[in-house]
This record gives C-alpha cells, structure tokens and sequence, in this order.
C-alpha cells in the first residue's frame, strides 16, 4: 500500500500546503492547527483521513512548542494544570472510540456557539475574567475539550478561552497550550490507533505533513516574538472567533 493508492500527488501537496498555513497560524498565536487542518483537508479528502492527517504533524509541533521555555518551565505547567489536563484526557479517550458511532454535530454546535459569544464580547470590550484558577471550571473546561477533541480532533478552542479568561501571559499562555495540546496529541495517538483512524494505511500521510507544518510554525513563532501581550491578546481573540465560527458551520452543514 503506497500513500498514493489513497490520494493523488496533487490532493498531497494541497494538504502539504495547508499544513504550512497550519502550522503558521499556531506559531503566531500558539494554537488553531487543527482547526485549519479539518477545514481545509475536509474540503477534498474523506472525514478519517483528514482526521489521521493531522495527528502526527499536531504532536510533533506541540512538543516542540511545550519544550521552546525548557523542562522545567513545561513541567511546572503540567503540574498548575494537572486537573484539566486529567479530565481532558479521560474524555478524549472515551469520545475518540465513540466517533464512527455518535454524530458530533451537537458537541460542535454547543462549543462553537459558547466559544464564538466570548470572542465576540471580548473584541467588543466586554472583559469575561476569572480573577484566579478554578479547579472546577478547569475540570468542566478540561471535560468539553477533550470530548470535543477526541471527536472531532480540534480541542484548542474551549483550552484557550480558559487561558484568556485568565488573561495569562503570552509566553506563559504559549507554553501551557503546548503542554496541554501536547499531552492531548500523545492521547488522540493512542486513541486512533485504537479506534483504526491511524493505521498503515493512513500513517504515512500523517507522517509527510510533519516537515510543512513544522516550518510554517517556525515562520509564526518569528511573528509572535515581535508583537507584545496587547497584540497578541487581540490576535488570539480573531483567530479564536474564527474557531468558533467554524465550529458552528461544521455543527450545521457537516
């Protein structure tokens, strides 16, 4: 079975390229990979191969994003937010065997219509604060993205709605989406090994996207360390009312 027997040399250079714009998009603002990956896979390749196209290029670039402030710095993450990062991973392991079974549309709708609201306000300059962590928040935040994740393979939007409300700062905000995407890539591996999404017939494609993804990202994070926390937070806002959106037109028409 060679890569080519499930796609055509031209559909692999259109998902090359998106890769690239992908992996641009999370450099600057640390997230939103996946988000344009389905969208832009989705448009011509089948629902599981877009799926298993973006596993290996989102686990690869979340390391490399989780280790950009060192060990330490990414352990200490782990460990402020081990309670999102537990329950987010029980649910991603349970939504991802669920996803040949239960339509996803529902989980969109809700998230992409709470996720596009707090852009919106946010943009307007209505300010959605938690003056300080929350494990029960964190766990309820933890529980929507790993369920929506595991199912649709995008869990970066209900994560950084979280982290914005905490109005964290940038290189701290960076650092933690990539320990937390990261961990979750490590899950969503697992699980679609699990469920037959990433098999041998679908890992090379994952694999060929590795190299676009990770030098679009290079391009971002040269952007993201010229603009300062204002900018950034402005910028993070846009792409994540345009996550939101998205997931409502993925809710609606599929």
């Amino acid at each position: 079975m060679t890569l080519f027997s499930i796609l055509s040399p031209q559909e692999l250079l259109l998902a090359m390229a998106i890769a690239f714009a992908a992996g641009w998009i999370k450099g600057m603002v640390g997230f939103a990979m996946p988000m344009v990956m389905v969208s832009g896979l989705n448009s011509f390749l089948p629902p599981g191969l877009t799926l298993a196209g973006l596993i290996l290029p989102t686990l690869v670039t979340n390391g490399l994003q989780a280790l950009r402030g060192g060990g330490t710095a990414a352990i200490a993450s782990i460990r402020r937010f081990r309670v999102f990062l537990i329950v987010g991973g029980l649910f991603l392991l349970l939504s991802a065997q669920l996803v040949t079974l239960v339509p996803g549309s529902v989980f969109l709708l809700l998230i992409g219509g709470f996720v596009s609201v707090f852009a919106l306000l946010q943009v307007l300059g209505f300010r959605m604060a938690l003056n300080r962590p929350s494990n029960v928040v964190e766990a309820v935040v933890g529980g929507v993205a790993g369920f929506v994740g595991g199912m649709s393979g995008v869990w970066g939007p209900p994560t950084v709605t979280y982290l914005t409300a905490l109005n964290t700062p940038k290189t701290e905000q960076i650092r933690i989406q990539g320990v937390i995407y990261g961990l979750g890539a490590v899950l969503l591996l697992v699980a679609h090994l699990g469920s037959g999404i990433l098999r041998a017939e679908t890992l090379p494609f994952s694999a060929a996207l590795i190299l676009p993804a990770m030098a679009g990202m290079w391009v971002g994070v040269k952007l993201q360390d010229r603009i300062d926390q204002a900018s950034f937070r402005k910028a993070t806002l846009f792409v994540l009312l345009v996550a939101g959106l998205n997931l409502l037109r993925r809710g609606l028409v599929g």
